[in-house]
């Protein structure tokens, strides 16, 4: 009974722990992440769960009982596709729709397989994106389809970078100079008109607003050590953007 007890308990903490790495690796608020992880805890059996998240790593212990672990988050995207199925299973759980394995399983299904959006889809959704920005922002229709095409390689090389070398903030850095590169050349081409309005467009698909609102939401929900963690994320992702632009603007 009793080595059939710790399994169990080794379980819990797997599933909990797994649901807590996909949900803060996929840009899920803590305030989210906290509220489900203590729902799945108790749903488990687990009355009094002792559970600490912050972007980096989850600890969870079982009260009188010799059952603790650590789970490192090692990145950070947004993939809210993956939180909404996260949530899902949990409900399920709740439920008794799903036994604690078989939510395990499903766990580590939405981990390896949840869709996500196809490159070139994302390279369409960053071109318009910019385009329209741009002429909300008060610029001529002659900078429509340049800053579309800007934004568009801004995003290609910001993605490449990021999927390829795992250097935080280094592609946000170099996406900005192609960016403001681009941006002047095409304006002194006169292929655009306005090279700030431009460079504000194609910049838009790399601000960190999910990030950034994510921050405030963890602040005011009590969160501080993840909130600053966050704040100061979105805010090294600002400079590197901003000092990619500058640099150009600069020498050119």
């Amino acid at each position: 009974m009793i080595e059939m007890s710790q399994k169990t308990d080794g379980l819990i903490i797997k599933t909990v722990m797994l649901a807590g790495r996909i949900m803060i690796e996929s840009g899920a608020d803590m305030a989210r992440v906290d509220d489900t992880l203590k729902r799945i805890a108790r749903n488990a059996g687990i009355k009094d769960p002792k559970i600490f998240e912050t972007t980096t790593g989850i600890t969870m212990s079982i009260p009188d009982r010799h059952e603790a672990q650590v789970e490192p988050i090692n990145k950070r995207t947004i993939d809210l596709e993956k939180v909404a199925r996260v949530n899902d299973a949990s409900r399920a759980f709740q439920n008794k729709q799903l036994s604690l394995p078989n939510f395990y399983l499903k766990l580590i299904a939405i981990d390896v397989s949840a869709p996500f959006f196809a490159f070139y889809w994302q390279l369409m959704a960053a071109a318009l994106v910019s385009a329209t920005l741009v002429i909300m922002y008060g610029a001529s229709w002659r900078d429509f389809l340049p800053t579309a095409l800007v934004g568009a390689l801004g995003y290609t090389c910001f993605y490449f970078i990021n999927s390829r070398y795992k250097i935080r903030f280094v592609s946000e850095f170099l996406a900005a100079l192609l960016i403001g590169f681009s941006a002047v050349m095409l304006v002194r081409f006169n292929l655009g008109y306005s090279v700030d309005r431009i460079i504000i467009g194609a910049l838009m698909p790399l601000v960190p607003g999910v990030p950034l609102t994510n921050a405030v939401r963890d602040l005011l929900a009590g969160h501080i050590l993840s909130g600053m963690a966050r704040a100061m994320e979105a805010i090294l992702t600002a400079c590197a953007l901003g000092l990619g632009i500058a640099f150009i603007l600069k020498f050119m």
